[in-house]
């Protein structure tokens, strides 16, 4: 296996180890066996950090309007030297987070690349002022101006998912926004946060304005940035446990928060869909181990055509066949799970779905034979569940790991409200051959996001996020930016 160079911290303009050169072992989930090694931050590292994004905020014009044009340019010179870097953070992907090669040139880098050049394409569209006229009041006419500004520090909180995805969703963002930042990637997977500081370093960018801190304690860091007043803004995407806590604990200080968190997204297939053997087939639960919060992972298909849906997938499934897992392999698109807890919290939906009643139709099985030392990593097969009711665990719970589930419903009524009695609500999809019967079910299902058609309804330059417990507020687009600002008004006496 490939050794990665130590991950270190990045704060205040340095590169640096953590106090006293403290680190801890990264976990590949090819073989689960050591890949390299990471700084292991400690309190003081945080606390340096926080005090270092404060004070680049507080006493510098880094997230002055004024200063808007040199922001832009200096994200633009670091977005070209990720693309300098772009192989070597595919590589980054694979050893940490477990990405399949053919899933590189997907969400894990090029996608991820191309979601920053969208963010470049929409900052002209944000306002940074905004003239709301005269208004009389108290015998005079006044005119008033609104002013967008920076809300402050920021600490980003990442998954170990698609790390450089999220990554760039936070840190451009807030960072065009004129804020300054604190990102805390994952513990699995911090090289994907650790280049940010490299390559902020060789960029230019002023000491303060952004820092990287992690830990192999993955609250340590965490806490301290949410608990902490001089930190203005959480961003977090996670688990929605995770993002329930940080509300909790930020309450103290009224902390804004922007939370991106689980999801259980449902795919309607209606009975009328020409396509209808394409859009069960492609709802396959393949790419990177169904680790992804907006992935589709309930099918619902009319019990009209349940069996024929059944024959689909197991055709579909056939033909991936053991096509899957390979290191070497520059089409797989599915690779391990990223660590030995997620592998087991999967391995233990498995055995839940079958104590719940439901047919283990395709897979479940755990493939120690997938990884390269023969014996190791963190592999388990593409699974299907039929003959699932949306009452059972493994359709209200996300697993996140490759396990689709399959539910039947009477008619259109049936199915939305099946999509809709779940806690959950990010994204979805509506498949028929009458768009507007399609468009009528899409717009009563309560989710952030719904692909009418295989509509594309995630993009770097549109809003996403979730209703309900997939989170509050938006990533992404202009309103990805708009997150990171604080609404001023500006008011004063005009002549008569």
């Amino acid at each position: 296996m490939t050794t990665l160079p130590e991950a270190k911290l990045y704060i205040d303009g340095q590169i640096c180890q953590a106090e006293g050169g403290k680190t801890y072992d990264l976990i590949s989930p090819w073989t689960g066996e050591p890949v390299g090694k990471a700084a292991d931050c400690s309190a003081n590292d945080v606390e340096r950090a926080i005090a270092a994004a404060r004070r680049a905020f507080d006493t510098t014009d880094w997230g002055s309007v004024e200063n808007k044009d040199n922001r832009l340019a200096l994200v633009k010179k670091l977005r070209a030297l990720f693309e300098r870097e772009k192989d070597r953070i595919g590589e980054m992907a694979v050893q940490e987070a477990g990405a399949a090669r053919g899933a590189i040139g997907r969400a894990h880098v090029t996608m991820a690349l191309e979601g920053w050049d969208d963010y470049l394409n929409v900052f002209p569209k944000v306002q940074f002022e905004k003239d709301y006229g005269d208004k009389p009041a108290f015998g005079m006419t006044h005119h008033r101006v609104a002013r967008y500004e920076p809300v402050g520090v920021v600490a980003a909180i990442t998954p170990w998912n698609v790390p450089l995805y999220v990554n760039i969703g936070k840190v451009v963002a807030a960072l065009l926004a004129g804020c300054t930042v604190i990102l805390k990637p994952a513990p699995n997977t911090p090289h994907e946060g650790v280049i940010f500081g490299e390559l902020a370093a060789e960029a230019g960018f002023p000491a303060g304005v952004l820092q990287v801190v992690y830990g192999q304690d993955p609250a340590l860091a965490g806490e301290m940035l949410v608990k902490d007043p001089r930190v203005d803004l959480i961003s977090f995407t996670g688990s929605t446990a995770v993002g329930k806590r940080i509300m909790e604990q930020g309450a103290a200080t009224l902390k804004r928060v922007f939370l991106e968190l689980g999801g259980k997204s449902a795919k309607i297939v209606l009975d009328d869909d020409p396509n209808f053997a394409m859009s069960v087939a492609t709802t396959a639960l393949i790419f990177h181990a169904g680790q992804g919060c907006a992935v589709q992972s309930r099918l619902l298909v009319p019990k009209s055509r349940y069996e024929e849906a059944k024959a689909v997938l197991q055709g579909t499934y056939a033909s991936i066949g053991d096509n899957w897992g390979d290191i070497n392999a520059p089409d797989h698109i599915m690779g391990p799970l990223v660590n030995k807890n997620q592998y087991e919290r999967v391995q233990n939906y498995i055995k839940l779905g079958q104590e719940e009643g439901a047919t283990l139709f395709i897979g479940g099985k755990t493939r120690p034979d997938k990884s390269p030392n023969g014996n190791g990593g963190y592999f388990v097969e593409p699974t299907v569940f039929t003959d699932v009711t949306n009452n059972m665990r493994i359709a209200q719970e996300e697993i996140f790991g490759p396990v689709l589930v399959v539910i039947p419903f009477e008619d259109d009524e049936d199915a939305i409200r099946i999509a809709n009695e779940s806690a959950y609500g990010l994204s979805g999809g509506v498949n028929s051959g009458d768009f507007e019967r399609a468009l009528r079910v899409a717009k009563r299902i309560r989710t952030g996001s719904v692909g009418v058609n295989n509509g594309m309804c995630i993009a770097g330059d549109i809003p996403f996020g979730g209703y309900k417990a997939s989170g509050i507020g938006r990533e992404w687009g202009v309103e990805g930016i708009e997150e990171y600002l604080e609404t001023k008004m500006l008011a004063w006496p005009t002549a008569a």
